[in-house]
This record gives C-alpha cells, structure tokens and sequence, in this order.
C-alpha cells in the first residue's frame, strides 16, 4: 500500500511521530547501557567479560528490533549506537587495542607532513580528512611508499606512526590515539571499519552506499590528489549528517 499523504498532517509531522516513537524505544535501553558501563568499567575477569558481553548482545538486539521500524532515523539512535561501540571496545578485545594506543598530544602533531600509501581507499581518505578536520589543519598530505624523517606515516604496509592495532582500523586507531571522543566520529570509524575491514562486526546503512562510490572512483583512474579532494568532501558530508543525528538526540534528552 502506498500513501502520498495524511490528511491534516504535514509530512514533517509524520515523520516526527515515527522519530518520536523509536526515541522512546531507545530511551529505554539507556538504563541497561548505564549498568553494563558501570560494571565494564571495572576490572573484570574473564568469566565477568563474557557475561557482561552477553548482556550486551540481547540489548543489540533489542536495538536490531527498533531498527526495523525506525524508518527516519530518529536522533537517539545515533547516541545509542555510540554507547554500544563504547561498550564492545570495553567488553572485547578491542578494549585491548584501546589500551595498547599512547594517548599523544595534538600540540605535538602541529603543520606536519604526513604520509600515506598512493592510491588512497576508505582507511587513508577518511583518516586525511579526520586530520585536517580534528588535529592538523595545516597538514601536507603526501603518497608514498615510506615517509621520511620527520615525516608522520599513517596507513602504511610497514613503518608509519598510525596504523591498524587490534581490530582496530587507522581511523579508529586515530580517534583512539588523539582522545576524540565525540559520538558521530566513533559512528563513522565503525562505518569505515566495515567498508576497510569487511569483518561483520557494523551494520549501518550508510556502509553500503559508500562502498559502492569508493569503489567507483577507484575505477575513474583519479588521481591519488583528486581522490583525497573528493575524499574531504565526502566524509565531511557524511560527518556532518551524523553530528546532525547525534545533536538532535542530546537535544531531546535534555528536553
């Protein structure tokens, strides 16, 4: 059955009862989340991880159920996503990727040249852009097969200061490195994780779509500089949808 319309409703009105709806059903894992993040906070033993993990997976699933019906993304959705990531990298070995990241200072990563592999796919994209957005706005971004002295090497096959540790992807092991701790981030990094990584583990819409257009730029024969000026704009794009999201959520909570 297809509807064009509800008479003496706006679409902006319908829309927002379906947001308002799932809202609620978000709300209610809140609860739960704040248990599991008090308790995955401690030190835990094996036994406790595992339990704790599997307390974590019936609230995914929960999550899963709301996801159906949740036509227009409404805005909790993207602070409870960010809440599940936290809690995986707590509750799995992630967590272990996270402790074996230095915390490094951003005044110490000021108007450098930094250095990736030539023919940048999702892991360097989105890693320059995370750069020059969030750490070095003055960043020279360079390709090649090594850096040099001096030079900060990220994504690199060997060598290099930034790259997979763990589970990890350079995006995330970036976010982790530097402190960024801000929700629509760690939703992109687990959208860039999947699109680099393929290992099942993220599931968001959006995963496909971008895998589709970095693949076909691969296949344009764009340059490594027109690949990264495309890239920029790209994840800005898709960063400033999410940010969106994740306002509008912390928004309507403190409502």
């Amino acid at each position: 059955m297809r509807v064009e319309s509800f008479e003496g409703m706006t679409n902006a009105e319908v829309i927002g009862l379906f947001q308002e709806k799932s809202d609620k059903e978000y709300d209610e894992l809140e609860a739960p989340l704040s248990a599991l993040e008090k308790a995955a906070s401690k030190k835990l033993s094996p036994e406790e991880r595992l339990k704790h993990y599997s307390e974590l997976q019936k609230l995914r699933r929960s999550q899963q159920q709301i996801l159906k019906t949740d036509f227009f993304n409404a805005p909790a959705g993207a602070r409870i996503v960010s809440r599940f990531s936290r809690l995986d990298r707590l509750l799995t070995d992630a967590g272990d990727a996270v402790a074996e990241i230095s915390k490094v200072s951003i005044d110490d990563f000021q108007k450098k040249v930094w250095v990736t592999r030539t023919r940048p796919h999702v892991d360097r994209l989105s890693s320059a852009w995370l750069i020059r957005k969030f750490i070095d706005a003055h960043a020279e971004i360079r390709y090649a097969k090594a850096p040099l002295n001096g030079q900060i090497g990220f994504d690199m096959k060997e060598g290099g200061t930034f790259g997979h540790v763990g589970k990890f992807c350079t995006f995330e092991t970036l976010l982790a490195a530097f402190d960024l701790q801000n929700a629509a981030l760690w939703k992109l990094g687990e959208i860039v994780h999947e699109v680099d990584l393929r290992d099942g583990i993220y599931t968001h819409p959006e995963i496909i779509g971008l895998d589709l257009i970095l693949k076909g730029w691969l296949l344009t024969g764009l340059t490594d500089q027109e690949l990264e000026l495309h890239g920029i704009a790209l994840f800005e794009g898709l960063y400033q949808a999410l940010h969106k999201e994740s306002s509008a959520a912390d928004l309507r909570k403190s409502k």
